[in-house]
């Protein structure tokens, strides 16, 4: 007899949808969106409902490994655990606990999943890593304007006149948000999207500005020159409520609204255009994570913050710098139970740059790596280092549930628990702010153990046991604790399934930032309180015919690697339906000038690497554009990565993943 049982996605996703999975004789037969949330409402997309493939893969691991003279062999978890925790205690005595990294992304959201924090501090403190692959520029970029980062609650599009979609293809990274411009649209709400690629969502849109990548900081610039010019700037609430808008008028005089045009690619009749559209209040914008990925990163997010709040479009219903939502995560307070305070020793690597220190670093050196919710081999960016940089680490230990890209060059790979086959909670902090249960539904096949229990085993073995001494359903109280007062208990999330948290739905109304002024802070006092000078600049990438003239003269095309439409970053790739492959997408003046035609075999370099896959041309993608999705896997010729730098973003905490450029021909059948 089939059931029908309530769960949710665990994915690091915008959407973070619920669940509907039919289940017949202890097994998953059908994974659908629960019609009772009351956000996803029933709609999931096709790597959600894709993870009943994960779970029964004939590749999931089984069994603990370990290398043996280059060759995997079966060993047993005892085996396993033993030696693992003798090593890191030889370590800790011999050459302190930050010889330890732990490199952790965040290929899972589930609170229990990531209670390694806890298990390293525990320890001693380990080298970590610091910084974001993914909106790191971002988030601090918002910090130091606002003092947090902070979105308005889904549903509040809908008292906007316009929404503005700046880099963010919503139908392929957030599905639900898609789903409410289709109902903005239809309630004759303006849509304008601005993306250098004419993606799914640009098609629904009233208007489509294309744009150089790399340029949006200094397009917002020229937005905030022509407000100015036509003085529809919001005065009263740039007088009551910011300070340092001053230098931001003086920078601007030091430009022409003509230069902007011609390096951002935008028309000045149209930059004029959109200036009117942010003085028609109020307009939402919603912000992209592309392109914050790049060495002006964090400063792009600023100006499109300092547009918004100049235009009165903060504070207000409708309006909005909507890029991520930390006050989702806060809720639960979860640093309460890290165990910070036995930290004896510290040390971060950046996380773009994780792969260099470990060759460089030798105050101590890295001997063991261990690798937790992450990939770091395909998506960490200019993988050949990464590669060499994991392959002279002593030991490398890798918990996952396949032999990723990074299991390969592991001395240790322990097979973990997926979905279903585990109790936790999900939440995401970019979209909306309910927080999902999904109990344990199933075994897991084999010996594959949650990261919860290897986490406990470890901490047996090296003397902390007592600080891991509960269930699962004990971790999840205890993550509850701080909104029972709301009402929040593990026993309500488990009858009700899900539970919005307490939010503010239109944050900054009152006009009182977090920041050190209390003020939103076109110049940063956060910045300079961090030794960095914290006013906006017209900074370009660095890499562009602007900054790098040479360079570009051998690599004149500008390199994207957005997010795959049919896997999570790297998850999905290996249980497609069909052996995935690099296919390159290029404008349509690329193909002109190389005579490439769909189909063609071609190779995109530059210094750091090259990468070979086959040609589909984008007709309305911008000029001198290519694209490749990230997360391939080496097996299926990736990873894009090899092409990529690993030069952090302009505030120090994220990734240079899009400031890269290449070249292309087409490779001749032999």
């Amino acid at each position: 007899m089939q059931t029908i049982v309530k769960s949710a996605c665990p994915l690091n996703c915008w959407d973070n949808c619920g669940f509907q999975v039919t289940m017949e004789k202890g097994k998953i037969i059908q994974i659908d969106g629960d019609p009772d949330h009351p956000i996803t409402k029933g709609k999931i997309c096709g790597r959600g409902r894709s993870l009943i493939k994960r779970i029964e893969s004939d590749d999931r691991l089984l069994h603990p490994l370990k290398k043996t003279n280059g060759e995997f062999v079966q060993i047993s978890w005892e085996q396993a655990l033993d030696e693992i925790a003798s090593k890191m205690a030889h370590i800790k005595e011999t050459y302190g606990t930050t010889a330890v990294l732990h490199s952790h992304d965040y290929a899972n959201s589930g609170l229990l999943k990531n209670l390694d924090q806890r298990f390293f501090n525990a320890f001693g403190g380990v080298t970590e890593l610091v910084g974001s692959l993914c909106w790191g520029s971002g988030i601090e970029a918002q910090m130091w304007d606002f003092g947090d980062a902070l979105s308005h609650a889904p549903g509040d599009l809908f008292n906007s006149r316009h929404i503005v979609v700046w880099g963010r293809n919503a139908s392929r990274t957030n599905l639900h948000f898609y789903q409410s411009l289709l109902e903005a649209k239809k309630k004759g709400i303006h849509i304008l999207v601005i993306d250098p690629i004419y993606n799914a969502t640009a098609k629904l849109a009233d208007d489509y500005i294309s744009i150089k990548p790399g340029m949006d900081g200094l397009l917002a610039a020229g937005i905030l020159k022509e407000l100015l010019r036509g003085g529809k700037e919001d005065r009263a609430f740039i007088d009551q409520f910011t300070e340092g808008f001053g230098d931001v008028e003086a920078l601007l005089d030091t430009i022409t609204i003509e230069e902007i045009s011609e390096k951002t690619e935008v028309p000045k009749e149209t930059i004029t255009r959109l200036s009117a559209i942010y003085a028609d209040r109020p307009v939402s914008t919603y912000i992209g994570l592309g392109m914050q990925r790049y060495r002006n990163g964090g400063n792009t997010i600023r100006f499109i913050d300092s547009l918004v709040a100049a235009s009165g479009n903060i504070g207000i219903p409708g309006g909005g710098a909507n890029y991520a939502n930390l006050q989702v995560g806060k809720s639960f307070q979860a640093g309460r139970l890290s165990l910070n305070e036995r930290k004896k020793e510290f040390r971060q690597f950046p996380i773009m740059r994780q792969a260099e220190m470990i060759l460089s670093e030798k105050n101590p050196e890295i001997k063991m790596a261990i690798v937790t919710c992450g990939n770091p081999a395909t998506q960490v960016p200019d993988s050949n280092i990464v590669e060499e940089a994991f392959s002279k680490v002593e030991t490398v230990v890798v918990i996952d549930q396949f032999m990723t890209d990074t299991a390969m060059l592991a001395d240790y790979v322990l097979p973990t628990t997926a979905v279903f086959e585990e109790e936790d909670l999900y939440y995401a902090s970019m979209f909306h702010h309910y927080v999902n249960y999904a109990p344990k539904l199933m075994d897991p096949p084999g010996e594959a153990k949650p990261d919860l229990w290897i986490w406990t085993e470890l901490a047996n073995r090296l003397g902390f046991g007592d600080d891991f001494a509960y269930t699962p359903g004990q971790w999840l109280e205890k993550f509850l604790e701080p909104l029972n007062k709301d009402g929040l208990t593990l026993a309500f999330l488990k009858e009700h399934h899900t539970f919005e948290l307490p939010v503010v739905k239109v944050p900054w109304a009152d006009g009182r930032f977090n920041t050190p002024s209390g003020k939103y802070e076109f110049t940063s006092n956060l910045a300079r309180q961090k030794g960095m000078d914290g006013k906006l600049q017209l900074s370009l990438p660095n890499e562009t015919k602007w900054t790098k003239p040479e360079l570009a003269a051998k690599f004149p095309y500008s390199l994207l690697t957005i997010h795959p439409l049919r896997s999570n970053h790297s998850q999905h790739y290996h249980i497609l339906p069909k052996e995935p492959r690099v296919v390159i997408e290029i404008a349509a003046d690329i193909a002109n000038r190389h005579g490439l035609l769909d189909g063609d075999k071609a190779k995109v370099w530059n210094e750091r690497g090259e990468v070979t896959g086959i040609v589909s041309i984008l007709p309305k993608a911008h000029p001198g554009t290519i694209n490749i999705d990230e997360g391939i896997w080496k097996k299926f010729g990736g990873s894009v990565n090899s092409l990529t730098s690993s030069l952090p973003s302009d505030n120090g905490l994220g990734s240079t993943l899009y400031d890269c450029l290449v070249a292309i021909k087409k490779i001749e059948d032999i």
